[in-house]
């Protein structure tokens, strides 16, 4: 039986890793023939095996090596995409970073040279992927889905305050792409996942493996923070991002932010507390 994404072809940027990987995989097994590109050459091919561990033949999928926070490395993506499958169906924007400051400055007394690299890859690059890939995706009516955050919600986040900003930014530019270019057939909406075990804080934060890990465990014990009881896993975004890029399971969603969470973003800071008091009070019994 035919996967429902058989016949399409789709770039997922930052596929190299975690959410982006998995997402690739997942297209892949349902028919999509796939771009994976990241500018990690180590985690790209770790991403080429899983692929072909999964017996996804090499026609199906193209690797490619490029910083797509250049217009030549957006150019570079592209092209090769168009000249291996000849279409563009889906564009999945996933990647993305929180920039460290080199002073260690967090909050707002980080430089603007960080906030200007938060912005680059987070908006500028969707930006520019967008414009270039519109007439391609124009074609064959097609669908880009923004990987977000829900640190673009309603909570402020001290710690990096450029990183925010950058998604709400993603977010907001879901909405304004969604209603310019439905007209031409192309749909954009936007996922916001919440805690996932990806190599994300390992990356960001120069975490070991098991702090990592001691990290996704302690979050996910704590109901308060993650009421569904664990941290997300990559498959849990990835199958929200198909859904989205399904025109079958989504045709009327457009310009959408589908937070995916496990229900962090329905519990307020105060909350948490009220909780704690509450455990050792008679509101118990």
């Amino acid at each position: 039986m035919p996967g429902r994404f058989e016949g399409k072809v789709a770039i997922i940027t930052g596929s190299s890793n975690g959410i982006g990987r998995e997402t690739a995989l997942l297209f892949a097994k349902e028919g999509a023939q796939v771009t994976v590109t990241g500018r990690n050459l180590e985690r790209l091919e770790k991403s080429r095996q899983a692929l072909l561990d999964a017996g996804i033949p090499e026609s199906n999928f193209l690797i490619v090596s490029a910083d797509i926070t250049t217009g030549s490395g957006q150019d570079k993506l592209i092209g090769e995409t168009l000249e291996k499958f000849g279409k563009l169906n889906i564009l999945v924007n996933n990647a993305g970073a929180s920039i460290k400051d080199p002073e260690n400055k967090t909050g707002i007394s980080q430089g603007l040279d960080v906030y200007e690299q938060t912005m680059k890859i987070n908006v500028e690059s969707v930006i520019g992927l967008t414009q270039k890939t519109r007439p391609h995706l124009a074609k064959t009516k097609g669908d880009i889905v923004n990987v977000s955050s829900i640190v673009a919600v309603k909570a402020g986040w001290s710690l990096l305050a450029y990183y925010p900003m950058a998604k709400a930014a993603l977010d907001q530019y879901t909405r304004s792409a969604a209603i310019d270019l439905i007209s031409e057939g192309i749909r954009v909406n936007t996922v916001n996942p919440g805690i996932v075990q990806t190599g994300f804080h390992e990356s960001e934060f120069g975490w070991s493996a098991e702090e990592a890990k001691k990290f996704y465990d302690d979050m996910g014990a704590n109901r308060s923070s993650i009421p569904v009881g664990f941290a997300g896993r990559p498959e849990h975004i990835a199958k929200t991002i198909a859904f989205l890029a399904d025109r079958d399971s989504s045709e009327y969603i457009i310009g959408q932010n589908i937070v995916v969470d496990g229900g962090t973003t329905l519990v307020l800071g105060i909350h948490a507390n009220v909780l704690n008091s509450l455990s050792n009070s008679s509101f118990k019994k």
